[in-house]
């Protein structure tokens, strides 16, 4: 056991506390990582809230970047010192999901209160979601993390762990974007502009985003937007439409908001998907009319994740971003130290942020 700083979770929604708990080595398959840098996610804020439900205390923080300090027995690919991306995706490889390429829905459920987590009289501490990353140390599994290159900014390189697959993979892999298709984000906070970013790569002809704030309209333009609209229009996908000439070929839906759920069909014509990325508090629903989507064959698709296979989509994104053609850098709002937390994610629910990221100072 090793005594590391933490932020943690007494209460939902009271402040985080900054104090010592206990982390246990590495066992079978695992590894230690010394984070230098975790941002923050809004699914952190949602635990946090207690919108997502979840055991406390807690510690929460899952978009993270470091170095091996410690190689549980198993461990393969792996060494003290590798500079590695920390992942909530937490894989078995033997169920199904995992068998048919789909690590982000393993089927294999992992309890976050029996984790490497204790507080420092020895109590149960609750993992969340899988990582636990509001800390200066994590202890998971080796499904986990991906190795990135020994001389990128780890700052730049937590954003991979989260924000930026979860939205160039849904573009990608979720919505399998084709060259000269129309597509429609909705939210350009941290996640929207990376799925603007996987429309571009991927070759999408327009790419609208709709977000409440005009200002956020004009940065999406940056990241490869090609059109802007404000959600506070009256009927903001009639404006869409009239962009494009038709309705769009895909909308992909990043704030966790379940009203813009009720609307997002609007935004796509016959053939069309909504693909389905930001996620609304547990007891939040949203409602659709089944015969006007089955009538013109418009579909409904979850995607965690992006839907990514770390170890295949994380070393492709580092080399469009060490090409200049996947912006990392310019995601980053602002860098806090663990014991400004609080003040980082209320910077962050302001709406203003793209990321805020935590960066770890080791002396």
């Amino acid at each position: 056991m090793s005594k590391v700083k933490a932020a943690v979770c007494h209460e939902f929604g009271a402040p985080l506390v900054i104090e010592d708990i206990e982390l246990r080595a590495p066992e079978m398959g695992e590894v230690e990582v010394t984070l230098d840098a975790v941002a923050i996610c809004h699914s952190d804020i949602s635990y946090w809230e207690g919108g997502f439900g979840g055991a406390l205390p807690a510690v929460y923080g899952h978009e993270a970047a470091g170095r091996v300090t410690g190689v549980g027995a198993a461990v393969q690919g792996f060494e003290l010192g590798d500079s590695v991306a920390v992942t909530l995706i937490r894989a078995c490889g033997h169920c199904n999901s995992c068998g048919s390429g789909k690590p982000t829905i393993c089927e294999t459920r992992y309890d976050g209160t029996k984790g490497p987590l204790t507080t420092a009289e020895g109590d149960p501490m609750f993992q969340g979601l899988a990582t636990g990353a509001f800390a200066e140390k994590v202890v998971v599994d080796q499904s986990q993390i991906v190795k990135i290159p020994v001389d990128m900014g780890k700052d730049v390189a937590s954003l991979l762990s989260c924000g930026v697959i979860t939205g160039v993979g849904a573009a990608v892999n979720a919505a399998g974007i084709r060259p000269g298709q129309d597509v429609v984000v909705i939210g350009a906070g941290g996640v929207g502009l990376n799925a603007i970013q996987g429309a571009r790569i991927a070759g999408a002809r327009r790419i609208v985003a709709v977000d409440m704030n005009a200002d956020k309209l004009e940065a999406a333009k940056e990241f490869g937007a090609t059109d802007g609209v404000l959600a506070s229009e009256a009927k903001p996908w009639n404006a869409v439409k009239k962009l494009l000439g038709r309705g769009a070929d895909a909308v992909l839906v990043t704030v966790g908001i379940a009203p813009v759920y009720d609307v997002a069909p609007r935004y796509i014509g016959n053939g069309g998907k909504v693909i389905m990325v930001g996620m609304p508090h547990f007891d939040k629903t949203a409602t659709y009319s089944p015969l006007i989507m089955a009538d013109i064959g418009q579909g409904i698709i979850g995607s965690k994740m992006g839907d990514v296979v770390i170890k295949r989509d994380i070393p492709w994104m580092v080399d469009l971003y060490q090409q200049g053609r996947l912006k990392l850098d310019e995601l980053i709002s602002g860098r806090w130290s663990l014991d400004q937390i609080n003040e980082a994610i209320a910077d962050t629910k302001t709406g203003a942020a793209r990321r805020n990221v935590i960066v770890f100072d080791h002396g």
